[in-house]
Parts: structure tokens; C-alpha cells; sequence
């Protein structure tokens, strides 16, 4: 049985990279730290979808938690692989770097570059033993261009951008390819508190872009179609920043 991890799979972004993946015929692991209903509401809509699901709570960003869940998960389904993980939660907490506090700072960071390590390094060893294996770390326009008053969300993407390109040649030789998706301004709860009438005047495509266009770039790099292309970086951003 071929399984997909999304992190953070059970709202905006997640949760359509989770849907689109089920159509693609994987059962989905839905990771989310604590809003049961809405991970519940994702579980429902993948068995909608004709798949089906588990729900996996924990923070990313704590070992115990990663090791005690998905650790004991791998360990207990080994007849169940783990082809595809979206690295995909992270959170912002946004201000100027002068008055940044240091929750604000690690509270990001921890989520963003902790869960990427702890996750990856269990799941990517049954892909290398597999010799197959498709990563996705969802990042952000913020990581490439640097975005003021997000100095520690731009550094966490900007850092498991190094990361991707680093992991991708790696495991390359082994069937397991690693690629990151930027995102731009996308209508999802992260964006509930920017205006988006301030900022799609700079914006080519003048618009925020949804979370299924994000969705459906993950499924591709995701999919055999992509088997030769790994380590790269792909903005889906509406021409903003290229």
C-alpha cells in the first residue's frame, strides 16, 4: 500500500496537496498539530476523493512527538510504504527584526527547519531502501526574495531551500528525487490579514493565486512525470518575483 505524509495536511495549502494526491491514488497521512475538526473535515474529503487516510497529530518541530507517532507508524506498517512526503507545515510570526521576540524567532524556525529534519530523516530511508521516493518542501516567495517584517520566516525557507538542493544530491543515485514549491500570495488562513486589494497591483497575473495551484505543482513534482527533475525550486506567484 503506497502511502503520501503531508505535514500540516489539514487546512489551506495541506489540505489540497493532500486532495490532489488522493486522486493520484495514494492514502494519505495527514499530519496536524491541533485542530482536530479541520484534519477530520480533510479525512473525509480524501474518502470523497475514493482514498482514504489517517490522521497523525504531533508537532513537527518535537522529536519525542515526530519518533513516538510517525516513528511507531513506519515501524508497526511495514508492509505500507511511504512514497511521497510533503513537507509542507510551517507558521509565521511576523515582525521588525528590532523588536523580534525570541518565540518569534525559534517558534518559527523550530517548525520550519526541526520538522524538516526530524521527518525527512525517518521517512527518507525506506525510500532509499525502495529506490524510490518523491520530497516536496513547500517553501515561499519570502525564502528566495527576502520579505520585510519576515526575517525569521524568510530565513527558515531560504534555509530548507539550501537544504533541498543539498538532500537532492544525496539520494539522487537511489531513485529519490527532492524539489521545493514557492508559493506567492495564495488565499489561505496565513493570508487572512493582508489585503489583497494593497498588493495585487503588483502582481502580473493581478490576483492571489489558490491553494490547488499550488496543490496541482506538488502533485506533479510528485508524480513520474517529474522523475528527472530534482533539486530545483518552483515559484508559483503570479509573475510577482522571478
Amino acid at each position: 500500500m503506497k502511502y503520501a505524509l503531508v505535514t500540516g495536511g489539514s487546512r489551506g495549502i495541506g489540505r489540497a496537496v493532500c486532495l490532489s494526491l488522493a486522486e493520484m491514488g495514494y492514502k494519505i497521512l495527514i499530519n496536524f498539530q491541533s485542530n482536530v475538526q479541520e484534519a477530520e473535515k480533510t479525512l473525509e474529503l480524501i474518502r470523497e476523493k475514493g482514498s482514504d487516510g489517517e490522521l497523525m497529530q504531533f508537532n513537527v518541530s518535537k522529536k519525542q512527538e515526530v519518533e513516538s507517532v510517525l516513528g511507531a507508524w513506519i515501524e508497526k506498517n511495514e508492509d505500507k510504504t511511504i512514497e511521497v512526503l510533503v513537507n509542507n507545515a510551517g507558521i509565521r510570526k511576523d515582525n521588525l527584526l528590532m523588536w523580534m521576540t525570541e518565540d518569534e524567532w525559534h517558534n518559527v524556525l523550530d517548525i520550519s527547519l526541526n520538522g524538516f529534519y526530524y521527518i525527512t530523516r525517518l521517512v527518507v530511508k525506506g525510500m532509499l531502501v525502495k529506490k524510490y521516493g518523491r520530497i516536496v518542501n513547500v517553501v515561499s516567495l519570502s525564502g528566495i526574495k527576502g520579505m520585510p517584517g519576515q526575517t525569521n520566516y524568510s530565513a527558515s525557507k531560504a534555509a530548507i531551500i539550501g537544504a533541498t538542493k543539498a538532500l537532492a544530491q544525496e539520494v539522487g543515485r537511489r531513485g529519490v528525487t527532492v524539489n521545493a514549491v514557492a508559493p506567492g500570495f495564495i488565499v489561505t488562513d496565513m493570508t487572512k490579514d493582508i489585503n489583497e486589494k494593497d498588493f495585487k497591483s503588483l502582481i502580473p497575473l493581478a490576483r492571489f493565486g489558490t491553494a490547488e495551484e499550488v496543490a496541482n505543482v506538488v502533485s506533479f513534482l510528485a508524480s513520474d512525470k517529474a522523475s528527472y527533475i530534482t533539486g530545483e525550486v518552483i515559484s508559483v506567484n503570479g509573475g510577482l518575483y522571478t
